[in-house]
């Protein structure tokens, strides 16, 4: 008996390993919805929002490196599928998406929700396609993953509502015959990288994701250079810990040890990072660039030697040619750039955990008080972050919401042992963290996750709590409970502005989970953090810890400048005007 449409698309998937669907049912993916029911190794995740359903499927392709899926149904589920998809292509992590579309019989009528999708999604997917006769398949659907694999992006493939149940007339199994392509740079541009690096008095490395699965190569590299090793945040994740070389992130998120490192050197060495931020890149240095991507060398910053091909490859290359001293010496290389960039991050580490130490804003701790008003003596954001850090598991996935959350979980966190990072780091959206966390923990019921959520992130999307619940995922849920959006609060102020339009009128978040029949605990004591962090951690099942903290707490950026502390200065004297005229 010939199959269905949607019974060789189910079937495809359950032969690539994919285990999980996530999206909303609905008409023309009901013939989809149904293989899947009547499938034993794929699970249908009934979210409550296509777009929490697209963010999980993102999230478990990061983590495994194969394949995501989700769904959303004619016209406006598909649309809402969109922030999610442009998440993954911006993660450059393969994502299929399945379509639901009108009847083929009335496309281009303006029928009852119709959308052209091809069009819809054309600027978010590597490939697109409609199904309009079941002879294309398995075709289109080998296309379709072929293209989201091999381009690490997304595929979108349409389904008009009466395609889904019709029989193939001539079946075959799919066959996607995949593979890794591997490169190495060209020798030359190799010979030419080493020459310039061991003529360099003081190199610094930017290392990015890319990096990551060449950890104990790239640590060699910065062993043999004496190099401290700036990171970006994607590279936290298996480059920071046990790191002896690394000084943290550079950028507004970033910390003077990291940028002192980049401003000091006079050769940087990009290793599989694209890091977006330009201002934030040295000037008159000599710039070697590893990427995959030749069209990803020089976009940030001119490059002066460009080494296209895999890091591992590349690093390996490079050991090869250089020697362990200075060219014809046998002197050492001076280790004097590393180790002043060390102490520096240190320094500021120092700093950071005094800020997190129990009764630093009554000046129990250290000798540096608060500058930031906290007449309600809300918890401080880092202690929250650092309490958290205490409590998890060497081996605990985080997702992060954009913005505050990010930035606490970037200073205060440590990506040890086999700790993972997820955050909509490329797109910079809201309420990312919940749903990406949902995805991770349906991977694996037994690893813990822990979702860092900014109240904003957490309330667009606050429906999908339900997910949880209903999924009965054991993910912890941190809530940073500044009744504000945080980070535009920040840039209001740093540009002189008053804030305005980011306070957030909240709920009880703990009461809303309990509601939901999620254990949901409420911290405003700072003396009660640690007890309530560890309860939280121990719960079984899933748990909403909500923490009132501080919504006055800035992140002083890596390069504060005159300006923006100068704009920080007059937005606070207008609020404090506007404070005073609101009271009279």
């Amino acid at each position: 008996m010939a199959r269905t449409v949607a019974r060789v698309i189910v079937d495809a998937l359950s032969e690539l390993g994919v285990s999980q669907v996530f999206g909303v049912v609905g008409d023309a993916l009901n013939p989809l919805t149904d293989a899947i029911r009547t499938t034993d190794d794929i699970a249908w995740v009934g979210c409550r929002h296509e777009e929490a359903a697209a963010f999980a499927a993102g999230a478990q392709s990061q983590l495994t490196g194969r394949l995501g899926v989700c769904m959303g149904t004619v016209g406006p589920g598909s649309i809402h599928l969109l922030n999610g998809l442009y998440d993954a292509a911006k993660s450059r992590t393969p994502v299929l998406a399945i379509a639901g579309q009108v009847p083929l019989t009335e496309l281009g009528s303006d029928y009852f929700q119709e959308v052209d999708n091809d069009a819809l999604f054309d600027d978010v997917a590597v490939f697109r396609a409609t199904i309009t006769s079941p002879d294309q398949l398995p075709l289109l659907l080998e296309t379709a993953v072929r293209n989201a694999l091999g381009r690490k992006g997304v595929a979108v493939l349409t389904v008009p509502g009466d395609i889904g149940d019709r029989e193939l007339g001539a079946d075959r199994p799919a066959r996607f015959s995949l593979s890794s392509p591997s490169t190495r740079p060209e020798e030359d541009a190799v010979r030419r990288a080493a020459e310039l690096l061991d003529r360099a008095d003081r190199v610094t490395m930017l290392v990015g994701r890319g990096s990551r699965a060449a950890r104990e190569d790239v640590l060699a590299l910065a062993d043999r250079l004496a190099a401290p090793m700036v990171l970006t945040l994607k590279a936290k994740e298996g480059l920071e810990g046990d790191n002896p070389f690394q000084v943290g992130q550079t950028g507004l998120i970033g910390n003077p040890a990291a940028a002192s490192a980049l401003e000091d050197a006079d050769v940087l060495l990009m290793l599989g990072t694209d890091f977006p931020y330009r201002d934030w890149y040295p000037d008159g240095l000599t710039v070697i660039q590893v990427d995959t991507e030749a069209a990803h060398i020089g976009r940030r910053v001119p490059v002066d030697v460009a080494l296209v091909g895999d890091v591992g490859a590349a690093v390996r290359d490079l050991l090869a040619r250089l020697p362990a001293g200075r060219s014809g010496t046998d002197k050492e290389r001076d280790r004097g750039h590393l180790e002043k960039s060390r102490e520096r991050f240190a320094a500021w580490r120092e700093g950071q955990a005094r800020l997190a130490a129990p009764g630093h804003d009554k000046g129990l701790v250290g000798k540096v008080r608060s500058v930031f008003d906290n007449r309600d003596h809300d918890i401080r954001p880092e202690a929250l972050a650092a309490a958290v850090d205490r409590a998890a598991a060497d081996d605990a996935i985080f997702t992060s919401d954009t913005g505050m959350a990010t930035v606490w979980l970037s200073r205060f966190v440590e990506m040890r042992g086999a700790r993972r990072l997820l955050g909509s780091f490329n797109l910079g959206s809201m309420a990312n963290a919940m749903p990406q966390a949902i995805g991770a923990q349906i991977l694996d019921r037994d690893r813990q996750v822990v979702a860092f959520c900014g109240d904003g992130g957490l309330s667009m999307l606050l429906g999908d709590l339900i997910t949880l619940k209903t999924n009965e995922l054991p993910v912890k849920l941190v809530v940073f409970d500044n009744r504000r959006l945080g980070m535009v609060k920040l840039e209001q102020e740093q540009a002189g502005l008053p804030e305005f339009g980011t306070t957030l009128e909240n709920p009880d978040f703990a009461a809303v989970a309990s509601a939901m029949g999620i254990t949901g605990i409420r911290v405003t004591d700072p003396k009660e953090l640690d007890d309530a962090v560890r309860t939280a951690f121990a719960t079984p099942g899933p748990v909403l810890l909500d923490v009132l903290t501080n919504p006055e707490e800035v992140a002083v950026p890596a390069k504060p400048t005159v300006e923006q502390g100068w704009g920080f200065a007059v937005a606070k004297m207008k609020e404090l005007i506007r404070s005073r005229g609101d009271d009279s």
